[in-house]
């Protein structure tokens, strides 16, 4: 497993609620994942406020307290923790938290928020690797000059939620170092993994989880933890498979 990483994208599923995200991250850490990543942005720039979810949406607005409590807990037990970005002022609290590295949601690569631009440049200026989703199609050459001094790891992503396994590029995704995906079910992380364990450089998959308290926006498209569990067990087999 050493060079095919599987990160848990928790998102808004702690509901806002301390104990419950703890939770999620101690059920991760026993099922084996590699890292748990959560979001930290401000509701009103990302969402209006007459959205039908919007209590559940601002109930679950992650502050620096909440990300020191999370980065704690998972440095406790001996989990990576670490977040997508979506203002500049949230890279100073996690710097402080000692993060290791960064993702670029696929909105923030294409600068879809008034934010995005200022809060690359301030991960950038970590010189921390970044995990970077292009699922809005964002300019690469662009994108790659903020970041001229950060590990780069690029992910295929299709910005639908769910997606349609059919709208998957399995060839060009091979050319991505990893797959950040909104499917229903496990027959996509599972065909990714068939198709990219023979490559030697470092491999991610990312997948959105939630447990059974979740209420959050993004529980529709998220994989309850027990299939999440099954998908990362069968992910093993298949790496494990001579082929």
């Amino acid at each position: 497993m050493s060079n095919f990483k599987i990160i848990a994208e928790i998102g808004s599923n702690w509901n806002g609620d301390i104990k419950i995200g703890k939770k999620i991250i101690r059920e991760l850490k026993n099922i084996g994942v590699d890292a748990v990543k959560f979001q930290m942005w401000r509701a009103n720039e990302l969402y209006d406020s007459n959205h039908p979810n919007w209590n559940e949406i601002k109930k679950s607005e992650l502050t620096c307290k909440h990300a020191q409590e999370f980065k704690r807990y998972s440095d406790k037990i001996g989990i990576d923790c670490f977040w997508s970005v979506f203002y500049p002022e949230a890279v100073d609290c996690l710097e402080k938290l000692g993060v290791k590295y960064y993702k670029i949601a696929s909105r923030t690569s294409a600068l879809l928020d008034k934010n995005s631009k200022d809060t690359m440049i301030a991960i950038a200026k970590t010189k921390k690797p970044v995990i970077i989703s292009m699922g809005f199609g964002g300019n690469k050459i662009k994108i790659k000059n903020i970041f001229k001094n950060n590990k780069k790891y690029w992910l295929y992503c299709i910005s639908e939620y769910p997606t349609d396994i059919k709208k998957i590029d399995f060839k060009l995704m091979q050319k991505y170092d990893g797959f950040s995906d909104h499917t229903e079910n496990t027959l996509a992380p599972l065909l990714y993994t068939l198709k990219s364990k023979h490559q030697k450089k470092v491999k991610f998959l990312e997948k959105h989880v939630h447990i059974t308290e979740s209420t959050g926006p993004d529980k529709p498209f998220s994989m309850n933890s027990k299939n999440f569990a099954e998908m990362v067990k069968n992910i093993k087999i298949v790496l494990e498979l001579k082929s």
